[in-house]
């Protein structure tokens, strides 16, 4: 009786012995792996202070996409005045154009100030409204006639992909920090970062581009001697093109694994 007894225990405990060592193994897998997804998921993930940094960066790209909405949207790119007294009459016409669509306004050379010398400005209270026409290069391909000059085409045709491309860049990246900040990680900031700065420089190639068609324009008919001024629309593109390159540096600041503050002006030990 006794002897069944032991055998019976010994049999039990060697039963429970290769579970036991099942478990010590697989105890000791699990504090294995345990560290290494810690590790890696503190290195991408977005702390507090990284997160608030990232809105504030956020909030900058946001501006420089409004503003490029803003100056796209809108026709003062350029202002062309002639002389008020080109036409030798009592009005005088002054125009603006820009991505797509140009206007002409009349004005009273009795309302402009004595000292200007040409027409306008286009803020001058005039009585009706401009005389406004969308740009027919983009559908039938025909160019318009403004002061018995035509704008170069294939020059603003080229701006304006350039503007356009830069805003669907824009969109790219302000996605991307959407998906960062809601998934809590680092990954999506470089794409947006690189997408920030990008729509940035193509803003400024749209700009120069632009430039380049208004001189063009100019220099094709001197039968009607015209001034020019780069208008507010402009403006709007130009700081939003610094904005967007602003923002997207600082994204990449953000996702570098060390402060390059520190990187470069290293602190002081104070025990000396």
């Amino acid at each position: 009786m006794w002897s069944t007894f032991i055998v019976q225990d010994e049999e039990a405990g060697g039963a429970h012995q290769p579970s036991g060592g099942l478990k010590g193994l697989t105890g000791r897998g699990g504090r294995h792996n345990r560290p290494h997804r810690t590790f890696s998921s503190s290195v991408d993930a977005i702390s507090e202070s990284q997160e608030g940094k990232i809105k504030l960066t956020f909030f900058i790209a946001v501006t420089g996409i409004m503003l490029t909405v803003l100056g796209v949207g809108t026709e003062f790119w350029v202002e062309l005045t002639p002389s008020k007294n080109f036409y030798n009459n009592e009005t005088c016409l002054a125009a603006h154009y820009g991505l797509w669509k140009c206007c002409i306004k009349t004005f009273l050379v009795s309302d402009i100030h004595p000292t200007r010398e040409s027409c306008g400005p286009l803020d001058l209270h005039t009585q009706g409204e401009p005389n406004c026409t969308f740009f027919k290069f983009y559908t039938t391909g025909e160019n318009i006639v403004l002061f018995q000059k035509t704008p170069e085409k294939n020059l603003t045709v080229a701006s304006t992909m350039f503007a356009i491309f830069s805003l669907f860049l824009m969109a790219t990246g302000a996605i991307c920090i959407i998906m960062a900040v809601s998934k809590g990680v680092k990954f999506f900031l470089k794409p947006a970062s690189v997408c920030f700065i990008l729509s940035g420089v193509l803003i400024f190639v749209c700009l120069i581009l632009f430039h380049q068609s208004v001189l063009s324009y100019l220099a094709s008919d001197q039968s009607i001697p015209l001034q020019h001024e780069m208008s507010w629309s402009v403006t709007c593109m130009a700081c939003a093109g610094a904005l967007v390159v602003i923002a997207g540096a600082l994204f990449w600041v953000l996702v570098l694994p060390y402060s390059p503050w520190e990187k470069c002006l290293p602190k002081k030990n104070s025990d000396i």
